[in-house]
């Protein structure tokens, strides 16, 4: 076990702020920061995204028990360290069992504009997602299949809560994640939309789509009502999962993952007007 290194307390206003990031999304918006929680998370964030870190807590039991690993490489970053109290660190978080660090993370900033400038844009549009849990696992997802990004609708999960960045897996700070007040902004942008649905006219199963346009949006709804009927309205293709006998619907963030595998892995066609069943409307 090696020795305490001797990092100066934490302060009680520095502590207020924390739990203000934990749980309020004004606060998050004002200080433009997170917070990431959990010991290999934050030695991942060491790792990936040093220079995103705009300060560590640890506790003293972490200290105690750290690795001789870990300790070199948490030692050599070049940012604020602090100590919290067990007891007090316990309190930062919402975490039953807290692990003892914690990182406040600069959120990451991104051009959607230089996004959808890209020669390929395949996205995900999440509308009126409540759920952080679902939030983040789409977030994950997107990222794992390289997808452009992830837009959010205004009323949607707030993106920098500590639920969804847990579900993210550390992912939020390498994919575009974007808040629109209007899925209408799309378009301008060339892009098409084509909407996970349970019943819609012109529905059509998401095997038969053979070919995808260039720029596409793939929008997935609400936990329980589903998507904006004008967002389906506006969609030239309303597409569905088919299920087992017995099985009414998917999760979103399962929907959302076996469209983007699915679509991510179609020939592109600048010819798909012709080729792909239309909606009316």
């Amino acid at each position: 076990m090696g020795a305490v290194p001797r990092l100066p307390a934490l302060t009680r206003a520095q502590a207020s702020l924390i739990r203000q990031l934990f749980r309020d999304k004004e606060a998050r918006s004002r200080e433009g920061a997170f917070v990431l929680e959990g010991t290999k998370s934050c030695l991942d964030l060491i790792h990936r995204h040093p220079r995103s870190i705009l300060s560590l807590i640890v506790s003293p039991r972490l200290l105690c028990d750290e690795a001789e690993a870990d300790r070199k490489v948490r030692t050599k970053l070049s940012v604020r360290q602090f100590v919290c109290s067990d007891a007090n660190f316990e309190k930062l978080t919402d975490v039953e069992r807290p692990q003892g660090m914690l990182a406040v993370v600069r959120q990451p900033r991104w051009d959607e504009e230089q996004v959808f400038k890209q020669s390929r844009v395949l996205g995900i549009y999440g509308d009126r997602l409540q759920d952080p849990a679902n939030v983040g696992a789409i977030i994950r997802t997107a990222a794992a299949l390289n997808l452009s990004g992830v837009w959010l609708s205004a009323d949607s999960a707030d993106h920098f809560n500590p639920k969804v960045i847990r579900a993210t897996a550390g992912t939020i700070l390498s994919l575009p994640v974007f808040r629109t007040r209007d899925f209408r902004a799309f378009t301008s942008y060339g892009c098409e939309i084509y909407s996970a649905v349970l019943v819609s006219p012109d529905i059509v199963p998401i095997r038969s789509i053979q070919t995808i346009p260039r720029r596409l949006m793939i929008a997935v709804g609400n936990e329980g009502v589903g998507l904006d009927p004008d967002i389906v309205k506006a969609s030239r293709v309303r597409f569905v999962v088919p299920l087992a006998e017995g099985v009414e619907s998917l999760n979103v963030a399962a929907t959302a993952a076996i469209s983007a595998f699915y679509f991510s892995g179609l020939r592109l066609d600048s010819q798909v007007e012709s080729e792909m069943p239309q909606c009316s409307g």
